[in-house]
C-alpha cells in the first residue's frame, strides 16, 4: 500500500469517515482539504437513479452560474460575416465561418464552447466526428444554436454552463475555483442542483438523487447529504 503524503494525511484527517455534510460544510471543507499550489477547480458529481440508455430519462440541461466558473472560456462563433461584429463586440474570442470549420477537420479543437446559427448547422454537422466525442457540438437545446449570437456569447463568458448525465448516470461538472469564498461555492452548486432536480424525468423511478460529493483538482470527493439540498 502507498505511503501517504504529509499533506494528504491532514486532508484525510479532516474528512471524517462515514459521515455526510450539508452543502454549507462541504462548500467550507472543500477549501481545506485542497493543497495545490494553483488555482484548483471545483467539481460537483451527482449520482442520479436514471438509465441514459432510455432517451426519456437522458438529463440535460444548461445553468447560469450566479458567480461564474471562474476560468476564461474559449468561445467560437462559427457565422456568417453579417454576425461577426455582433460576436465580436460580446467576447467572442475567435469568429469566422469557413477558415475554422478547416481548422477543425485538421483536427484543432482549442475552444471550450462552439456557437452557431441554425443556418449553419448543415456545415457544423459535418464536424461531428471531431467536435462530439469532445463535448463541442453545438445544439439548440444548449443555447448554442441560436440567432441571438451576442446574447449567447455574453451568457457563456458570464457562467452558463452545459452538463448531461454521462453513461453510468453520473453528471459532472465545475462549478467555481478554490479561491471563491464557501458561500460562492455554496450558491453555484445550489443553482446547478436545483436545476438538476427539476429536470427529473417523469419516468425516472425510485430515488432520483442518490448521492452529491464535492471536491477540488486532486482532492478526495466530500459526500453531501442529498436532503440537505432538496
Amino acid at each position: 500500500m502507498a505511503k501517504l503524503t504529509k499533506n494528504r494525511k491532514l486532508v484525510a484527517d479532516k474528512i471524517e469517515p462515514l459521515k455526510v455534510y450539508t452543502l454549507s460544510e462541504a462548500a467550507h471543507l472543500v477549501k481545506e482539504v485542497t493543497t495545490t499550489k494553483f488555482d484548483a477547480s471545483v467539481d460537483i458529481d451527482v449520482r442520479l437513479g436514471v438509465d441514459p440508455r432510455k432517451a426519456n430519462q437522458m438529463v440535460r440541461g444548461v445553468v447560469s452560474l450566479p458567480h461564474g466558473t471562474g476560468k476564461q472560456t474559449r468561445v467560437l462563433v462559427l457565422c456568417t460575416p453579417d454576425k461577426e461584429a455582433e460576436a465580436k463586440a460580446a467576447g467572442a474570442d475567435y469568429v469566422g465561418l469557413d477558415e475554422y470549420i478547416e481548422k477543425i477537420k485538421g483536427g484543432w479543437t482549442d475552444v471550450d464552447v462552439i456557437i452557431t446559427m441554425p443556418s449553419i448547422m448543415a456545415k457544423v454537422g459535418a464536424l461531428g466526428r471531431v467536435l462530439g466525442p469532445r463535448g463541442l457540438m453545438p445544439n439548440p437545446k444548449s443555447g448554442t444554436v441560436t440567432m441571438e449570437i451576442g446574447s449567447a456569447v455574453k451568457e457563456v463568458k458570464q457562467g452558463k454552463i452545459d452538463f448531461k448525465v454521462d453513461k453510468f448516470g453520473i453528471i459532472h461538472a465545475g462549478i467555481g475555483k478554490v479561491s471563491f469564498t464557501p458561500e460562492q461555492i455554496q450558491e453555484n452548486a445550489q443553482e446547478i442542483l436545483s436545476t438538476i432536480i427539476k429536470l427529473k424525468p417523469s419516468t425516472a423511478k425510485g430515488t432520483y438523487v442518490k448521492s452529491i460529493s464535492l471536491s477540488s483538482t486532486m482532492s478526495p470527493g466530500i459526500p453531501i447529504d442529498v436532503k440537505s439540498v432538496e
